[in-house]
Parts: structure tokens; C-alpha cells; sequence
């Protein structure tokens, strides 16, 4: 077995847009280095970590794999065991092949939920694939979506080349927890990378658990990003921690746009509106949880009146601000996001607000079925050689 960098060799680390030297290897994150002033909540960087449709992609003529990496996990005090780590698949020439438990690596010890964790180090751990077919093939390595992964090393009992260009378009996506698909049954089973493989696309997905803002550091990401198409899918956050009122989330939903047509002016751009949610249908945030696992929300019906958001206020200017631009942007889309899981599916939400994994491949499917139809805002031939802007 022959070890190979992760970091500066032939692996292409996708889907993340800065790798974090750490005293075990590299960690990757899916916002870049810059973006970390501009925010104060940890919860968007831990977010970041977790690396939703972040890949290592190389060509092999190996038979054996064995990738190191080190886990990092919650577990509250009250728990018997640390959550669980997710888990790895290796896909050869877009076939999955197999799939490992991350090793369980560091655990963050809280007392109660948002409590002041305290870090139990652990060591590395080795996930080995055997029996990979003769000759010359493609790899990923999909890291496990809800977990932060360092990268350590790579072993093989053959060469390891970096990949060749392929052709496939450059889509991005930024979205919330229901993009991020921390519930999914895998990193290949998340909507986004569903989708990508039915449309034949390279995925990046930005998507922010509970932090879908329109922040401005994410529509300058995007702007600057090599992207054939780009897709976001917002509300659901917005709504549920009252973040907006009508006055305000109007014009930052056209700042959002106008930044990312700054650097991509043609480029097609499809603004998805929240899926179902129940409780926030009709009512304002903020949420809460109850005793039965159930998310509920706090918010007065009344407030309406007065500018607060539900999800059917939300979809409502979502739909009008996209049809008032399309006047002068054509390659501007919209689709309902009730269309990828709508209300007779509730009971495919187990919280009353993220999809099941189930739920999550069948909107990946939907999504592929819409967007890259023969009449679809992603069809063959659209956005390909998009160029990307320059940040300023």
C-alpha cells in the first residue's frame, strides 16, 4: 500500500471551497476563508464543517482503498452513546460500490443543548475498500454529510492519477437543513446529489442547516464561483426564527439575486420556494419543539397583517418578485417547492419540518424530472461556459 496527499497531490477535494490545515490533516469547508469575518454565530461556521456533497475524486487502477480520518460528534451527558457518524461511500465510474461507517474520532461532551461543550480527543480511523474492479477507473469518496471529517490520508495498492475533465455542467445550489439533508440515509442520498447524478451535473452544495439568510457573504460566493447553473431554494429559516419581516425580505431576496448576476448575468437561476411544513404554513415564527418531537410554531396569526411571514406569504413573494425580473431576465426560473414534497406528504416529515430519507430521494428525483427536462430551466445545452465574477 502507497500513501498519497490529500492535500497538493492528484485528489480533488469538491464540493468545498477551503480546506483548514488542522494537527491531524485538513478539514473542509463548504464557505471560503473569507467568509468567517462576516459572521458571529458558531452555527454557521460548524455548519459549514459539515460537509454536505463534499467529495475526493481520482482515477485508480487499485484494487484497495483505505482513506484515515478523524470524526468529530456530539453526545449530550445524558446520552448513552455519541451521535452517530454518518456514514462513507465510494461510488467507481457513478456506481456506488460500498459503503462504511465513519469511524467515531473526537466527541464534543454538552451537559444540555447549546451548553458549553467539552472536547473527549480521539484518533484517527481507517475505512477500507477492497475488491474495486481491475483497471483504470473514476473514484468519489463522499464524506458523510452531518459529520465534520479531517482528511489524514489515502493508501492504495495502485496508482493514484488525478481525475480528467469530463464535461459535466457546474451546478450550485444554496439552501437550508432540507438541502443540507442531514436526515438522509447517506451522503449520495441527499436531494442535491440525487439530482446531480440523474442530471448528469457536478453539484456544489452551500446549503446552511438553520442559517438559509440571503446573507450577502453567500450571494458573493456564489457570484464568484465557476457555475453553469445555480439554484436556491429559501424561506423555511427566514420563517421559522422570524428573521424578516414583508418590508424587509422583498429587497434582500432582490440583493440576493442582483449580487449573484453580477458575476453571472446569464448564467439559468431557479428560485425554489420553501416544501410543505405544517405548522408554519399559516402562522409566523418563531418555532419551538415540543415534548413529542414536533416543531411547532410561537408566531401570532394576526402579525400577518402587519408584515410577519408565513411560508404562504413567503411563496406568494417569491413567485411575484421572480415573475416582475423576468421581465428583463429570462434565464430567471421559479419553481414551488410544494412540487418537490407537498401537503398530502406530511407524514414523510417526521419532526413536522425535515424530510425522511426516503422523502429526501424522492425529491432528488423530482428536482431531476423538472429541472432537467427537455423544457426544464437546467435542459441539455443551458448555462454551459458561464463565466464567474470577480470579488471585490
Amino acid at each position: 500500500m502507497r500513501e498519497y496527499p490529500l492535500a497538493g497531490g492528484p485528489v480533488e477535494v469538491r464540493g468545498a471551497l477551503d480546506l483548514e490545515a488542522t494537527a491531524a490533516g485538513v478539514m473542509p469547508r463548504r464557505l471560503p476563508a473569507w467568509t468567517k469575518e462576516q459572521y458571529q454565530d458558531p452555527s454557521v461556521y460548524g455548519g459549514t464543517l459539515m460537509p454536505s456533497g463534499v467529495r475526493l475524486v481520482f482515477r485508480t487502477d487499485a484494487r484497495v482503498l483505505e482513506f484515515v480520518v478523524l470524526t468529530s460528534t456530539g453526545q449530550l451527558d445524558s446520552d448513552p452513546r455519541p451521535r452517530p457518524t454518518g456514514m462513507l461511500e465510494l461510488t467507481v465510474d457513478g456506481v456506488l460500490l460500498g459503503r462504511r461507517r465513519a469511524p467515531l474520532g473526537n466527541v464534543w461532551r454538552m451537559a444540555a443543548p447549546g451548553a458549553a461543550p467539552r472536547l473527549i480527543p480521539g484518533e484517527p480511523g481507517t475505512a477500507r475498500f477492497a475488491g474495486l474492479p481491475a483497471g483504470m477507473k473514476n473514484v468519489e469518496l463522499w464524506l458523510p454529510q452531518q459529520t465534520p471529517t479531517e482528511l489524514v490520508a489515502l493508501r492504495a495498492d495502485g496508482e493514484i492519477l488525478a481525475p480528467l475533465p469530463d464535461g459535466r455542467r457546474r451546478w450550485v445550489h444554496h439552501g437550508s437543513s432540507i438541502s443540507h439533508c442531514l436526515e438522509a440515509d447517506g451522503p449520495t442520498g441527499t436531494w442535491p446529489v440525487v439530482a446531480a447524478s440523474l442530471g448528469g451535473v457536478e453539484v456544489t452544495n452551500l446549503s446552511q442547516p438553520g442559517n438559509d439568510m440571503l446573507d450577502p457573504y453567500v450571494a458573493r460566493t456564489i457570484r464568484d464561483l465557476p457555475a453553469d447553473l445555480i439554484s436556491i431554494k429559501t424561506g423555511i429559516n427566514i420563517v421559522g426564527l422570524a428573521t424578516f419581516r414583508l418590508r424587509t425580505f422583498g429587497p434582500a431576496v432582490h440583493g440576493f439575486l442582483d449580487t449573484i448576476r453580477d458575476g453571472h448575468p446569464d448564467t439559468p437561476l431557479l428560485v425554489i420556494s420553501p416544501v410543505s411544513c405544517p405548522a408554519l404554513e399559516t402562522h409566523p415564527g418563531p418555532t419551538t419543539t415540543g415534548r413529542d418531537g414536533k416543531v411547532t410554531a410561537l408566531g401570532d396569526p394576526a402579525e400577518l397583517a402587519r408584515g410577519a411571514l408565513s411560508l404562504q406569504v413567503v411563496r406568494d413573494e417569491l413567485a411575484r418578485i421572480v415573475a416582475l425580473r423576468q421581465a428583463h431576465d429570462p434565464h430567471l426560473h421559479h419553481l414551488d417547492g410544494r412540487d418537490l414534497l407537498g401537503p398530502t406528504e406530511t407524514a414523510d416529515l417526521p419532526d413536522g419540518l425535515h424530510p425522511s430519507a426516503a422523502a429526501y430521494r424522492r425529491m432528488g428525483e423530482r428536482f431531476a424530472a423538472h429541472a432537467f427536462a427537455a423544457d426544464g430551466p437546467f435542459r441539455p445545452g443551458t448555462g454551459e461556459g458561464a463565466p464567474a465574477g470577480e470579488r471585490g
